[in-house]
């Protein structure tokens, strides 16, 4: 389903994030996930797409596995690094052909394996770049939706860590939005008066799309760490510390502290009408499925009346 057609629905989405397996293993544990996860009817699912277009066909396959052997509308990400023209106008067409409705629009990550990776080489040197091209293809009328791929582009509520000016930052925001994008899907962050402002920065630049928040519930202290390197910049409130400080060596203990706290976001986030909620699962489904419980919200994803 088109993006505008799913916001259109009037309440706020709820999604999961995916990242393709490399392993069989890996691949058995996220087909039990999206099994236990798809009862609760989301509005999309996103999946991920390795720096460098490393995982370009384990996204590919994943996603054409979603949208044809589940009930699940997949919206795979796309980024910029390493790319041509020829490439992505080659994904392009081959979701278009499959009856992917949206992309997820990235600047990307440079890979860190590729020692004489240079920017300079990228065919799309921004995101605002690379929103252009799938417009440009949308409109060409290579895709069977007259309105082409809906289009999702990346905020970020604490600050794009390449981007220490704020001000430029949100220029930079305004430009995918102005290439086309339909909606905004933030970076996991930890304090909500962030989301809050940050929401209310765009109304004052003109950005007046969707903000999708996203929300990664921290589930183990290694996972914290991980997040930390995943997410540069990210702010870990004292308050979310001193809970975590209390739970100790104990790993379940850190575990219920994480979704009790990643709770607290979304009761909040829902309260202030925010446009959807998209859980970051790290293939996962525990955390997400709890949540859900504590916020009372129905397995079919939508707001218990």
């Amino acid at each position: 389903m088109h993006i505008q057609d799913i916001f259109a629905q009037g309440a706020p989405t709820l999604s999961f994030e995916f990242f393709p397996p490399k392993s069989a293993e890996a691949s058995e544990a996220l087909y039990g996930t999206i099994a236990e996860l798809e009862a609760y009817e989301p509005s999309f699912v996103s999946v991920t797409y390795g720096a460098g277009g490393s995982t370009r066909e384990l996204t590919n396959d994943l996603v054409v596995r979603l949208k044809h052997s589940t009930s699940l509308d997949p919206i795979p990400h796309l980024t910029c690094v390493c790319h041509q023209e020829e490439d992505i106008r080659s994904i392009l067409e081959r979701y278009a052909e499959k009856g992917v409705s949206n992309i997820l629009a990235l600047g990307g990550d440079p890979p860190r394996d590729l020692t004489n990776y240079r920017k300079a080489d990228d065919a799309f040197q921004h995101a605002a770049d690379l929103v252009r091209f799938i417009k440009r293809f949308s409109e060409n009328g290579a895709h069977p939706d007259k309105r082409g791929f809906g289009i999702g582009v990346a905020g970020f509520p604490e600050g794009h860590p390449a981007t220490p000016n704020r001000l430029k930052e949100m220029d930079h925001l305004k430009a995918k939005v102005d290439e086309g994008a339909d909606y905004i899907v933030t970076q996991l962050f930890f304090c909500n008066d962030d989301f809050h402002d940050f929401r209310d920065r765009c109304v004052l630049a003109g950005i007046n799309v969707p903000i999708i928040a996203g929300i990664m519930p921290v589930t183990s202290t290694k996972g914290m760490e991980r997040m930390a390197d995943l997410a540069a910049g990210a702010r870990f409130p004292a308050k979310l510390l001193r809970a975590l400080n209390r739970a100790g060596d104990d790993a379940e203990g850190v575990e219920k502290v994480g979704i009790h706290y990643a709770t607290q976001q979304c009761s909040d986030l829902l309260e202030h009408e925010v446009a959807g909620i998209h859980f970051y699962t790290l293939n996962k489904s525990h955390a997400t499925r709890e949540i859900y419980a504590n916020l009372g919200l129905r397995t079919t994803g939508s707001l218990a009346v």
